[in-house]
């Protein structure tokens, strides 16, 4: 089956559209908690950490440079599993980036510096954040319409390269393994992101057989 043969198919599954507008819910709102993830500089996941690193250094918006790395995993992902494209696929590498940036630029305008800068205030801030940001993530997950490149990679490498070691070690190294490059390329390592390298997949993962539960 070739990707546009993958793509109609998608399109043609029982209940397209209300699972299309939940995925797209979920790539929305991960973005806009992603801004607030950002702008109160406590942690976020590893991907993000590593993309907001490497688009200061570049000096070009976190959104274009996610969307230039999602492209290069993208190549990969069509080369050995394309099966994990689909609608969500796209829509999480051109929105999520885009829609942060976007909200950061409107809160710099209308919400006070010292609700980010200040604690409690982004204390409070990070953690409501965060949970919004799983439950989004959950739903995005939920919907079954394909898997970011950045989440197919660790599963090509489980399928491919190390079938005899547990997927969650194989995810744990790769989000390791992207933390530390941006950490080297200059990025200041929070707490909260050491902790989302174990902590924040199975998070995803149990939110989401919650959620289902209500067939969403």
């Amino acid at each position: 089956m070739n990707l546009g043969d993958k793509i109609r198919r998608y399109f043609s599954r029982p209940g397209f559209a209300k699972k299309f507008w939940i995925m797209a819910i979920g790539v929305f709102f991960m973005g806009f908690f992603l801004s607030f993830l950002i702008e109160v500089d406590l942690g976020t996941d590893p991907c993000t950490f590593m993309n907001i690193t490497i688009s200061r250094r570049l000096n070009i918006l976190f959104g274009t440079w996610q969307l230039i790395m999602n492209t290069f995993l993208f190549i990969i992902v069509i080369l050995f599993d394309r099966h994990q494209i689909g609608p969500g696929t796209i829509a999480n590498m051109v929105c999520i980036g885009y829609t942060a940036d976007l909200c950061r630029w409107i809160w710099k305008r209308t919400i006070p510096e010292y609700l980010f800068k200040e604690w409690p205030y982004r204390a409070v801030i990070f953690v409501a954040a965060l949970i919004l940001f799983v439950i989004a993530a959950s739903l995005y997950m939920n919907a079954d319409m394909g898997v970011s490149p950045y989440d197919a990679i660790p599963n090509i490498l489980s399928n491919r390269l190390f079938k005899n070691i547990s997927f969650k070690f194989v995810r744990i190294a790769f989000d390791g393994a992207v933390l530390l490059i941006g950490f080297l390329l200059g990025g200041r390592v929070e707490i909260c992101t050491i902790l989302m390298v174990f902590l924040l997949g199975p998070t995803i993962t149990a939110v989401g057989k919650f959620l289902n539960k209500f067939e969403f």
